[in-house]
C-alpha cells in the first residue's frame, strides 16, 4: 500500500495538540503512543506507513525545548508560548523536517506541507504566519539556498563559457563565409580574364 504522507502528518499535527494540551493540564493519563493509535485508528485503511506517523511525532515530541528555541528568534514579535497550539505545533513539524530530514523530505516539500496543515487546521492567518517563520529558517539553516547559489554560479559560467564559444563559432563563421566569398570573387575575375584572351585570340586569327 502506498504511503499517504500527507495525511499521516496530520495525524501527527492531531496527536502533538492533545499531547500537549493534555500534558499542560496534567493529565496523569497521557500516553503518547495510545494519542497516537488512537488518532490512526480511523485512518488505517488508507494511511499506508503508520511508521512515519510514530516517528515523527515522538521526534518532535523528544525536541520540543530545542525547536521552541530555534522557533523564538525567527519570531520575534510572537513568544512561541503566545502563539496558538495548532501554528506552535505546525511548526516544530516543518522545523524539524526541515531541519532533520533532509535525505527524506525536500525542503520545499517540508514547507508546503506545514502550510497546507495551516490553512487546514489555523486561523485565516496561519498560513501566512507559518510560510513566513519556515521561510526564515529556510535561509538561516542554509539547506539548498548555497547549493542553489553554487549551481547558478556553474550555470552561469557554464552560460559564458558557451557564449564564449559561441562567438568565436561565429566569428569563424563569417571569416569562412569572407574567404569563401573572396575566392569565388577570385575566381570569377580569372574566369571573365580567360573569356577576354578567348575573344582577343580569335579576334586575331580571323
Amino acid at each position: 500500500m502506498a504511503s499517504n504522507r500527507h495525511l499521516g502528518r496530520v495525524i501527527v499535527l492531531q496527536s502533538l495538540y492533545e499531547y500537549e494540551c493534555r500534558t499542560l493540564a496534567k493529565d496523569p493519563e497521557v500516553e503518547l503512543d495510545t494519542i497516537i493509535a488512537k488518532n490512526i485508528e480511523p485512518y488505517e485503511g488508507t494511511l499506508g506507513d503508520t511508521e512515519f506517523v510514530y516517528d515523527l511525532t515522538h521526534k518532535v515530541v523528544e525536541n520540543f525545548e530545542t525547536l521552541d528555541s530555534a522557533l523564538a528568534p525567527m519570531a520575534p514579535e510572537w513568544p512561541i508560548s503566545a502563539i496558538s497550539a495548532i501554528d506552535r505545533n505546525v511548526l516544530r513539524i516543518g522545523l524539524y523536517e526541515l531541519s532533520e530530514c533532509q535525505d527524506t523530505v525536500p525542503p520545499k516539500v517540508a514547507i508546503n506541507e506545514a502550510v497546507e496543515l495551516a490553512k487546514a487546521f489555523g486561523s485565516e492567518s496561519s498560513s501566512r504566519f507559518v510560510n513566513g517563520v519556515l521561510g526564515t529558517a529556510f535561509k538561516k539553516l542554509g539547506i539548498v539556498v548555497e547549493e542553489n547559489d553554487e549551481s547558478r554560479h556553474v550555470n552561469k559560467k557554464s552560460t559564458e563559457e558557451a557564449g564564449d564559444a559561441g562567438k568565436e563559432n561565429g566569428k569563424d563563421e563569417v571569416r569562412s563565409a569572407r574567404a569563401e566569398k573572396a575566392s569565388a570573387g577570385r575566381k570569377g575575375a580569372d574566369g571573365a580574364s580567360g573569356s577576354e584572351s578567348t575573344r582577343s585570340t580569335t579576334g586575331k586569327t580571323n
